[in-house]
């Protein structure tokens, strides 16, 4: 078995964790690839196994039967572009601070890789949403894992929003911007403005406004089978679309295509983790002083 290792830095307080992550891997004799990036960043702090090997992309990843993500969410969500359509399944191993996608703790790294070498796990299958415009490019990964997001170039002002939904009018929003979220997202930027929390396995696309400026404006939830069409007005020649982390400058007018993905993310599911434990210990959901459940 072959695992890749995919991360950005982390503070020197995870340092033993890490190393006895690497080690749990070299005692079951797990063949280990590390991205390039990471690798310069591992090499100084940890001893990585003599027969290691690194990669730069999804090109060199033949052979990997898993990836883990050793960071925050950030981190997972930027391996869906290193992965594409590979559908090799993602562990995330938290760094960070919330770890809603990366809920694996170092402390259970033990636990963890027993069981994908037990093959006691399962795989929990995440939508991205596909961008498209006839006269703007998005780059080699137009997708969205968690969200794609319209907002002023400026943040100081409102921008508006043409929205329709399989070629039909939808509305008209005039805000400081607009959430296209998958469910993966809704736990993001989409709660944050209201939006709904929707389970992994919905098949739904979360429209939120952010600070609309229409009393009886809501969220609204379509199916993730429909094609949503937008495009801007703003007082800048431009505005801005992000995806996830990544951020593109957009003439307005310019009619943008958002639909499902061809393919989705794998994420590995242990069985004592379940979406609604995570967001009660996560985020607090649903606690109250009352309750003891």
């Amino acid at each position: 078995m072959k695992i890749a290792l995919y991360g950005k830095r982390f503070d020197n307080e995870f340092i033993p964790g890490v190393e006895k992550l690497i080690d749990a891997l070299v005692r079951r004799g797990i063949g280990i690839t590390v991205h390039t990036g990471f690798h310069q960043f591992l090499s100084t702090r940890v001893t990585l196994p003599s027969n290691s090997e690194v990669y730069n992309d999804y090109t060199d990843l033949k052979g990997a039967q898993f990836l883990m993500s050793i960071g925050g969410d950030g981190t997972l969500l930027e391996t869906a572009r290193i992965l594409r359509d590979s559908r090799i399944p993602v562990m995330g191993v938290n760094t960070g601070r919330l770890g809603f996608l990366s809920n694996i703790e170092l402390s259970q790294v033990e636990e963890a890789i027993e069981a994908i070498v037990n093959r006691d796990f399962e795989l929990d299958r995440r939508s991205l949403i596909e961008v498209k415009s006839e006269t703007f490019s998005f780059g080699d990964f137009p997708y969205a894992l968690n969200e794609v997001t319209l907002l002023n170039v400026q943040r100081n002002s409102m921008i508006t929003v043409h929205c329709y939904v399989n070629d039909q009018f939808m509305s008209t929003y005039w805000a400081d911007g607009l959430i296209i979220a998958t469910p993966t997202g809704s736990t993001a930027y989409s709660l944050s403005c209201g939006g709904p929390i929707v389970m992994p396995e919905s098949n739904g696309i979360i429209l939120t406004p952010v600070a609309p400026h229409n009393l009886n404006v809501r969220p609204f939830v379509i199916s993730n089978s429909a094609k949503v069409s937008l495009s801007a007005e703003a007082r800048d020649p431009d505005f801005l679309i992000t995806l996830d982390s990544r951020s593109f400058t957009v003439p307005c007018g310019t009619i943008v295509e958002l639909t499902r993905a061809s393919f989705e993310l794998n994420l590995v599911a242990f069985k004592e983790q379940s979406f609604f434990k995570t967001i009660r210990n996560k985020m607090g959901w649903g606690l109250d002083a009352r309750s003891k459940k």
